[in-house]
């Protein structure tokens, strides 16, 4: 099978571990990310510049494969844990005092494109990186998750592979949450402003009810129904 060609431009994941290059290679360890800088003549072979080091060198073409991109996701702004691109070190300071289960997710800075769940617990802040894998994210490439929502979801019911389970979100300062984008749109509905009337009829389920919504409850009638 004929080896892909990569353009100069195009970011790759390393799939092995080459710690012992020889002059002119690049020294790199498994999952680091590095950018195609040019072919060479032998069409198995790339100049290639190290994300996290900045150094350059010639590394084997199978060694790589290319970094699959991740598509934002827009309700990410709905989440109070997510901060968007910030440092390891913002997220520790973002998270004190310390409480055990306390977190929050990052866009990481030394990986563009990858996320960081930072936790924090025993008195410590703990970073997991989460990799993209076949369309899917993963911290230790045992469970697979849809999206960033359905992680969080999942680690704050079994801590699995991290250090405990979350507990508690960090929350972004500004961040509207889900529910006051959805109240605001006039989705969701103040309970103290309902008015249940008088019934206004039966229904294959049960009564049917007037419910007024507003300070005076003059805010129009839905039916409810009794089961």
């Amino acid at each position: 099978m004929p080896t892909r060609r990569w353009a100069p431009g195009t970011q790759c994941i390393t799939k092995c571990e080459h710690t012992r290059p020889k002059p002119g290679e690049l020294a790199f360890r498994k999952g680091d990310v590095v950018t195609i800088l040019e072919a060479c003549e032998s069409k198995s072979w790339y100049r290639a510049k190290h994300h996290a080091s900045g150094q350059e060198g010639l590394l084997a073409a199978g060694a790589l494969r290319e970094r699959e991109a991740l598509s934002a996701d827009s309700k990410l702004s709905l989440m109070p844990w997510f901060h968007g691109k910030i440092s390891g070190h913002e997220a520790v300071q973002l998270l004190q005092p310390p409480e055990d289960g306390l977190f929050l997710v990052r866009e990481s800075v030394r990986h563009p494109g990858d996320y960081v769940l930072c936790v924090s617990f025993l008195q410590e802040v703990f970073h997991y990186r989460v990799l993209h894998r076949d369309g899917h994210l993963t911290i230790d490439e045992a469970i697979c998750f849809c999206n960033l929502m359905d992680m969080v979801e999942h680690y704050s019911k079994d801590k699995g592979a991290i250090c405990t389970k979350l507990m508690k979100p960090k929350r972004k300062q500004g961040t509207k949450s889900a529910e006051e984008e959805l109240a605001k749109a006039g989705w969701l509905l103040n309970l103290q402003y309902l008015t249940l009337g008088t019934q206004i009829g039966e229904g294959e389920f049960g009564g049917e009810w007037g419910v007024g919504y507003g300070a005076e409850a003059g805010g129009g009638l839905f039916r409810i129904w009794n089961h």
